[in-house]
């Protein structure tokens, strides 16, 4: 009985999975159709308002470690600074009136629903770190690569960027380790809440003397 017990819990998570991945492809897909005209119009205000291309495009790291390429829209001029690992007020000197208002209302992440229905993300999980900052990683921290990053998590209702960096990535653990489809809806109803009142929703807000991760 004790042997068949493990491959039971095994079978049941595995299904939890497939659920939260068939949710991932399905809402994203739907939103992706009915969202198409406004990401066009967001495109063309973009390419209309500032130099550059409509999309940024950066190598993060996913789950088990693979690297990624994470769209968002572009909502900066010019281009980071390779390897950097903080904000610093150079890059938020950067970020457009357009880029403002996309940041503030998280409206720069949804090209992301592609990469959520190509299964390198999902709507709920870790947040994707650049593979400098995996580099300073702890073994704790890297819990947090067991799964899938996501849009949005733990870390982003306990506070987002009013938190530390060792705060978030700590959050970023605490929701492999705690992880089930019931803490999955909570993260996306409380979610929904944040956005809609704009609370902790744009990094430029923020200062701090300590290492944060970049939100590109």
């Amino acid at each position: 009985m004790s042997s068949k017990q493990p491959s039971a819990v095994s079978r049941q998570l595995s299904v939890k999975l497939a659920v939260k991945r068939f949710f991932d492809i399905l809402v994203c897909t739907v939103m992706l159709i009915l969202l198409l005209p406004f990401l066009a119009l967001i495109a063309l205000i973009i390419k209309l308002t500032s130099p550059g291309p409509v999309f940024f495009v950066q190598e993060r790291v996913g789950k088990n470690g693979r690297i990624f390429k994470m769209l968002k829209f572009r909502t900066m001029t010019g281009s980071p600074k390779p390897n950097l690992s903080e904000w610093t007020e150079e890059e938020e000197a950067r970020i457009t009136k357009v880029g403002r208002f996309l940041r503030e209302y998280g409206l720069d992440e949804l090209p992301q629903l592609i990469n959520i229905i190509k299964g390198d993300m999902s709507i709920i999980g870790p947040r994707a770190p650049l593979p400098v900052q995996v580099n300073n990683y702890t073994e704790y921290e890297r819990v947090a690569l067991r799964m899938r990053p996501g849009v949005t998590g733990l870390g982003a209702i306990k506070g987002r960027y009013a938190l530390t960096p060792e705060q978030r990535r700590k959050f970023h653990s605490e929701y492999v380790e705690r992880w089930s489809l019931g803490l999955d809806f909570k993260i996306l109803f409380h979610t929904l809440i944040i956005v809609l009142k704009r609370k902790n929703a744009a990094e430029y807000l923020v200062r701090s003397d300590s290492k944060m991760e970049k939100k590109l």
